[in-house]
């Protein structure tokens, strides 16, 4: 963050002092909400959670370095104490980017936003320092604490936006305003909450409307393989990219093929030339994600060379994302047990499937262990009725479902679609899927384990890698 002093602090979020003997101190470190992760001269924020009052910690925040405490109550030392902790914080960081003025690229989407910020953070990184959001950092607590690490010598803001309603992404569109708004695609993740995609679209679109003019600078980054995504379109006074597989996409791929492990290659098109791409991730779903950076990158100035150098070159940065390891024993492990939705987890299906040649090959199957997808509501069966279809479909081996009602809606699924054998197999939990892996895993195969982020199917990914022992209790 920038230097400010406590005085500047209280001023901008509307604080009070207490316990602080010079208010001309400054902040010289990052601003945390966690008391491990206090470095000397940070802003320790209080946050009183459902389990854990961050208040409680204070002392230990500043007897580990923190100059000051963001509060809602005195807390014994140094504070600034505040009506709102949340609102303050999201205060001091619109604060801190307009006396930046750093360009903000804000993305939001039903599925892929997380990997697409990666691959923008990494292609921007190559022409400017960046700063970009980690994990998924993307709501009304992450956002601000990722701006806040931005330095006068930022030049890009990457922020990854979520929603879990209508209204949420406006709230954090004024927290941090960005120039470039990326939307990625409209699916079904959480659509219980939302009640439908058009919805969801609704929420999604409330980017693009708070953009600035095009005179202005404003930019919108379109999808134009979606529909829902390129009709947002008519709800901007910013300039519009479009990006994708459509032939009248600004930036745009053509001869897309797959390499034998399930790398994708392609001609990449933007207005100002061409340039081969071939990315180090698995799953043709990365190809949209991919333009999608390029666009990004394409208007903030950087060459159709730069860019496909920078996303030739680009990796995974956020953990259990289609995370490949290879076991000394020839068997592979996709870890992509972060978080899952009906998009996502056809997507890597795919990726599976196309990583099948070469598990053949080499003498092995492909497996699929796979969980619930949360936040599905009424069309929860429906959706995972549909994956266990298309696991069969794909012609993966082995589909491992696990636990509950929603894996014996995958089983169903794949049972409709011809599975008939022992092709799938519903187990209760995760170390049930461990035991029966551990017994039947062999050289060549390639095991992708996924579901939504409640389930922490991580963990058989992890226990496979480690080669031993029980589940860790999460």
């Amino acid at each position: 963050m920038i230097a400010l002093s406590l005085a500047e602090i209280a001023d901008i979020t509307g604080g009070r002092p207490h316990d602080i003997p010079d208010p001309s101190v400054r902040i010289t470190g990052p601003v945390v909400i966690d008391s491990r992760q206090v470095e000397a001269g940070s802003l320790f924020a209080a946050f009183a959670g459902e389990h854990v009052d961050g208040h409680d910690y204070a002392e230990r925040a500043v007897a580990s370095g923190a100059a000051a405490v963001l509060a809602a109550r005195p807390v014994g030392v140094p504070a600034i104490v505040v009506a709102d902790v949340e609102k303050a914080l999201g205060a001091l960081a619109r604060a801190v980017v307009e006396r930046l003025g750093t360009d903000v690229v804000a993305l939001t989407g039903s599925a892929g936003k997380t990997s697409t910020k990666d691959l923008i953070a990494q292609v921007l990184q190559a022409h400017a320092p960046t700063v970009w959001t980690p994990g998924s950092l993307n709501n009304e607590i992450g956002l601000p604490l990722t701006a806040l690490r931005a330095t006068e010598e930022t030049r890009h803001l990457v922020l990854e936006m979520g929603a879990r309603g209508i209204g949420h992404i406006d709230y954090l569109t004024g927290l941090t305003p960005p120039r470039i708004g990326l939307v990625l695609n409209v699916g079904t993740a959480h659509i219980g909450e939302f009640g439908g995609r058009e919805q969801i679209a609704q929420a999604k679109g409330e980017l693009v409307e708070a953009l600035p003019s095009a005179a202005e600078g404003g930019v919108a980054v379109l999808n134009a393989d979606d529909p829902l995504v390129r009709a947002m379109s008519a709800r901007t006074k910013a300039r519009t990219v479009l990006f994708g597989e459509a032939d009248d996409a600004d930036v745009r791929a053509t001869e897309v093929r797959m390499a034998p492990a399930g790398q994708p290659s392609f001609t990449l098109h933007t207005p100002t030339g061409c340039g081969e791409v071939t990315l180090r991730l698995y799953g043709e779903h990365h190809v949209s994600n991919a333009l999608a950076a390029a666009a990004v990158a394409h208007v903030l100035g950087m060459s159709v060379e730069e860019i496909a150098t920078a996303l030739s070159e680009a990796g995974t940065l956020s953990r259990w994302r289609m995370e490949v390891t290879e076991r000394a024993d020839g068997v592979t492990i996709v870890n992509d047990a972060y978080n899952a939705n009906p998009e996502s987890m056809r997507a890597a299906l795919r990726a599976l499937a196309a990583m099948g040649g070469t598990a053949r090959a080499n003498g092995g199957r492909t497996w699929a262990v796979l969980g619930p997808m949360a936040e599905l509501g009424d069309a929860s069966l429906a959706e995972h009725d549909a994956v266990g279809r298309l696991a069969v479909r794909l012609n993966v081996s082995k589909l491992v479902a696990v636990g509950g009602r929603e894996a014996s809606w995958l089983q169903l699924g794949a049972y409709n679609e011809g599975s008939w054998g022992e092709e799938s197999v519903v187990v209760s939990d995760a170390q049930a899927a461990i035991d029966l892996l551990r017994s039947e895993l062999r050289p060549g195969d390639v095991v992708l384990v996924k579901a939504s982020r409640s389930v922490g199917l991580e963990r058989v990914a992890l226990a496979l890698l480690a080669g031993g022992g029980e589940v860790a209790d999460r």
